[in-house]
């Protein structure tokens, strides 16, 4: 009976809907004078939204238990948890202190739970997870530049920008903005050393991007082709 209720059409457009509305009034919470006109309401209706989420979590672990599945470890099962995790962690602590405050930032995760309903959603979770080995050795070789580059930038700038270059923990900021392609106009290299670094490591992000964009997308249209043989055959 479990079973059929999860999986059945009126409970997922009902808990497609309540994730929508929760995302509507995540935004118009962030509105101070909304919020203080509201606040009340706000929080009622966030104590049903956890009540729903929580229930459908139990039931969910429940049916997993039953057939034998890893639904509390699995993708959507974290996301799950952390959707509700907030709130009974602000309810337990008892005050909204600033470690709080980021917590509820998982609240967010709620706009990850409409993946469980959309057909985007899975074929983004074949295509990484069928070259996901391939993405574990570009995300190596990106690490391993990146400590390069924060190491290299705070050697040759420390001495002129200690302020901006301060230790090397301080310079990875520099060094994914830099990878990226992203960039600061605050954050910069002024020696001739540091420019002609910057300008390598420039280059070479170009290609760190690249490459597990184009693994991704070659992935994804392997996927599709597949799907669409499938269909017509």
């Amino acid at each position: 009976m479990l079973k059929k209720l999860v999986s059945s059409n009126i409970f997922e457009r009902f808990i497609y809907s309540l994730i929508i509305i929760n995302l509507i009034v995540m935004v118009i919470e962030s509105e101070p004078e909304i919020n203080s006109a509201f606040n009340l309401y706000f929080s009622y209706f966030e104590t049903f939204s956890i009540v729903v989420f929580t229930f459908e979590y139990i039931i969910r672990t429940i049916e997993s238990f039953k057939n034998k599945k890893k639904y509390n470890t699995s993708f959507f099962g974290l996301i799950d948890v952390l959707s509700i995790l907030p709130y009974y962690f602000q309810a337990i602590l008892g005050f909204d202190g600033r470690f709080v405050r980021i917590f509820r930032l998982f609240r967010v995760s709620r706009i990850l739970k409409l993946g469980r309903f959309s057909k985007s959603f899975d074929l983004l979770r074949k295509g990484i997870n069928n070259v996901k080995v391939e993405l574990y050795l570009t995300f190596s070789i990106a690490f391993v530049l990146l400590f390069f580059s924060a190491a290299g930038i705070y050697f040759i700038e420390n001495e002129v920008q200690p302020e901006n270059f301060r230790s090397i923990i301080s310079s990875f900021w520099w060094a994914v903005a830099s990878l990226t392609g992203v960039g600061f106009e605050e954050i910069y290299p002024i020696t001739f050393g540091g420019k002609i670094f910057a300008s390598i490591i420039a280059l070479i992000g170009v290609g760190v991007v690249a490459v597990p964009t184009g693994i991704i997308s070659a992935s994804f249209v392997e996927i599709i082709n597949e799907d669409n043989l499938n269909k017509n055959g």
